[in-house]
C-alpha cells in the first residue's frame, strides 16, 4: 500500500499547488530560520557521505509525527498552506523560490533541507509560522519547534503562483512543461518492482538547494537516498521551460546484492484508452483514463519500439533486452482534449518524459511493469532500466541521465511514428465467423508516408510469439495523412498466457515505421471459442 499513499499524496497535493491568495502575505520576505553552524559541502562530499553509510548497517529515520498532526484527514492536511513571505529566496530577488510541504497525512517521515551558499551548507529549520494552518485543527504553538519538512516545491519567476518541480515522499519527484500540469512521477531508485515479494522503497533522507544567482536559469538540488539495500548521492541540475530539462548525475553504492536494480524509474497511469477498454470503461463516461499511453524506446542498435500501455488483469513484466539504449520514456501521444472529455484534471495536458542516457550504460533491459487498478488514483505503471549486472555490496555505480518533463521531447524517430492503437473483434463484417479471433488495428503517421505514391507496395510485417495471423494489411488513411496497418490474431491453443506481438510496414525492403509491440491476453470464452 505504501506505493499507492505516496503517489496519490502526491498526485492531488501538486495538482492543489499553492494558493494565490496567500501572496497578499508575501509584502515582506521573511527570514529564513537555521540550525547550528554552516559546514563545507559539495557532490564528492556528498558521495564520501553515501559510501560511509552504505558501509554501516541501515538504520531508518523513525517517523516523529504528533498524535494531532498524524490524526490529519484529507481536507484538514489539504487546509495548511505555505505562506508566500517565508519562501526560501523570496528575500533575494532570485528567479527561483523553495517552498516547503509539512509533515502529516501519508507523508509522516521528516527530511532534512539545507541550504548551500558559497559551499557552505546549513540546516533550514522548521518554523510554524511558515505555514498557515486555516481549519486543520492543528494548533501551531503546540507543534515541536523541530518537527521538520516533508518535502519542498519549487517556483520560478515566470509565475510564482504554481510550482515547476515537487519533491515529496520516498524518492518521488515530479515536474511540469508548459502545459503547467503535473502527471507522471519519477523515483530516485526502485528495487524489486514487480517481483513476488513487497518492493523496498528508498527515500531521500537529506536535501540541499544551492542559492541560485539572481539571474540564473537553472538550479542545482543535491540528494541522499537511503534503503535497507543501498545509499545513494543525487545531484538534479533544474531547467524550467517549455519542456522542463534535469540533468541527474547518481551515485550508487549498494549494501547488499540486489536481484532487480531500477535506474531512472518513472512511474504512471493507466487505466484505459482506445487500445485497451474493459468494464471501467463502460462505466465511466470518460473516453479514455490516462497519464501516459504509451513506453517508447530508441535502441542502442538504432531500433525506436512504440509499446502501448495496458491495465492487465494480473501483474505484468516485460523486459527489453538491450546495450547501450539512447533512452526510453513514458509518453502521452494522444493530446486531443475530445479523446478524454476531462475538463477537471486535463489527462490531454499531461506531461512526456524521456530519459537520455550521457553515458554508456551497457547491457541490461528496460523494464515494464503493468498493475492492475480499477481507480485513477493510483499509479499502475512502472518503467525503468535494469543493468545486466546485478550490483554487489561495496560497488560503486556512477550514472548520468537527462529528463525532459514536458510536451516536446528532444528527439523523435525519423520513420512514421505510431498514433492510434485500438482493439476488438475481429472477421470479415456480414460473414458468419468460424472461429475466434481479435482484431488489431495500428495507425501511422509522419516520417515518408506522405511521399508514398498511389501504386507504392507497402508491406506488412506482422508476428506473434503464438496463434495465426489472419487478414493482415496497410492501406492509406487519409483522415490522418498516414497508414493503417490491421491484421486478426486467431488463438491456437488453450494457454491463456500472454501473446506477443511485433508489427510494422515495409516498402522497397526499407522500414516505414517505428516497431510497434503488444502484449494481449486471451481469456477462457476467447480460447473456447478458437475453433
Amino acid at each position: 500500500m505504501q506505493r499507492r499513499h505516496i503517489l496519490r499524496g502526491l498526485a492531488a497535493l501538486a495538482a492543489a499547488g499553492f494558493h494565490p491568495q496567500l501572496l497578499a502575505a508575501a509584502a515582506r520576505p521573511r527570514t529564513t530560520k537555521f540550525i547550528g553552524e554552516a559546514r563545507p559541502f559539495d557532490y564528492a562530499w556528498l558521495k564520501g557521505e553515501a559510501r560511509q553509510r552504505a558501509a554501516r548497517a541501515y538504520q531508518p529515520v523513525p517517523d516523529r509525527v504528533p498524535a494531532d498532526v498524524e490524526k490529519l484527514d484529507w481536507d484538514q492536511y489539504q487546509a495548511i498552506q505555505y505562506r508566500a513571505d517565508h519562501a526560501l529566496w523570496s528575500d533575494d530577488a532570485a528567479r527561483f523560490q523553495a517552498r516547503f510541504f509539512h509533515l502529516g497525512l501519508f507523508f509522516r517521515t521528516p527530511v532534512q533541507i539545507h541550504e548551500v551558499v558559497d559551499g557552505r551548507a546549513r540546516e533550514i529549520a522548521y518554523d510554524p509560522a511558515m505555514f498557515n494552518y486555516g481549519k486543520s485543527g492543528l494548533n501551531a504553538a503546540k507543534l515541536p519547534k523541530d518537527l521538520g519538512f516533508a518535502g519542498f516545491r519549487l517556483n520560478f519567476h515566470t509565475d510564482l503562483t504554481r510550482d515547476v518541480a515537487a519533491f515529496l515522499g520516498a524518492s518521488y519527484f515530479r515536474a511540469v512543461g508548459s502545459d503547467w500540469q503535473y502527471g507522471l512521477s519519477a523515483r530516485g531508485l526502485a528495487i524489486d518492482c514487480g517481483m513476488d515479494r513487497p518492493e523496498e522503497f528508498p527515500n531521500f533522507t537529506h536535501f540541499w538547494l544551492e542559492r541560485p544567482k539572481k539571474e540564473a536559469g537553472r538550479l542545482v538540488v543535491y540528494a541522499l537516498l537511503d534503503s535497507p539495500s543501498i545509499a545513494g548521492a543525487y545531484r538534479f541540475e533544474i531547467e524550467p521551460g517549455a519542456t522542463l530539462v534535469m540533468d541527474v548525475d547518481v551515485a550508487l553504492y549498494p549494501r547488499k546484492t540486489i536481484e532487480r536494480l531500477g535506474i531512472a524509474p518513472l512511474t504512471s497511469m493507466y487505466q484505459f484508452g482506445e487500445n485497451d477498454r474493459h468494464i471501467a470503461a463502460a462505466n465511466d463516461w470518460r473516453p479514455e483514463i490516462h497519464d501516459s499511453d504509451g513506453l517508447s524506446m530508441w535502441r542502442g542498435n538504432g531500433e525506436w519500439i512504440w509499446r502501448p500501455l495496458t491495465n492487465p488483469a494480473q501483474l505484468r513484466f516485460n523486459a527489453y533486452q538491450d546495450d547501450s539504449p539512447k533512452g526510453f520514456g513514458l509518453m502521452q501521444r494522444d493530446r486531443d482534449f475530445d479523446n478524454y472529455q476531462d475538463d477537471g484534471v486535463f489527462y490531454d495536458r499531461r506531461p512526456s518524459l524521456w530519459i537520455e542516457p550521457k553515458s554508456n550504460w551497457g547491457r541490461g533491459a528496460i523494464q515494464l511493469v503493468e498493475i492492475p487498478t480499477v481507480d485513477e488514483t493510483f499509479d499502475n505503471i512502472v518503467a525503468f532500466w535494469n543493468p545486466a549486472e546485478k550490483p554487489q555490496a561495496g560497488q560503486e555505480l556512477l550514472y548520468s541521465y537527462r529528463m525532459h518533463w514536458g510536451r516536446q521531447m528532444p528527439v523523435n524517430p525519423s520513420l512514421a511514428t505510431v498514433a492510434h492503437t485500438r482493439t476488438g473483434i475481429g472477421g470479415v463484417v456480414g460473414q458468419p465467423r468460424k472461429h475466434f479471433s481479435w482484431r488489431f488495428v495500428v495507425d501511422f503517421v509522419g516520417g515518408n508516408l506522405k511521399l508514398l505514391g498511389k501504386d507504392a507496395k507497402v508491406i506488412p510485417v506482422v508476428t506473434a510469439s503464438r496463434g495465426e495471423i489472419e487478414l493482415a494489411s496497410a492501406r492509406p488513411l487519409e483522415h490522418v495523412q498516414g497508414y493503417r496497418l490491421m491484421f486478426d490474431l486467431r488463438p491456437t491453443d488453450s494457454n491463456m498466457a500472454p501473446i506477443d506481438l511485433r508489427a510494422y510496414m515495409t516498402a522497397g525492403g526499407a522500414p516505414l515505421c517505428e516497431t510497434w509491440l503488444y502484449q494481449w491476453s486471451p481469456t477462457g470464452a476467447d480460447v473456447a471459442q478458437r475453433g
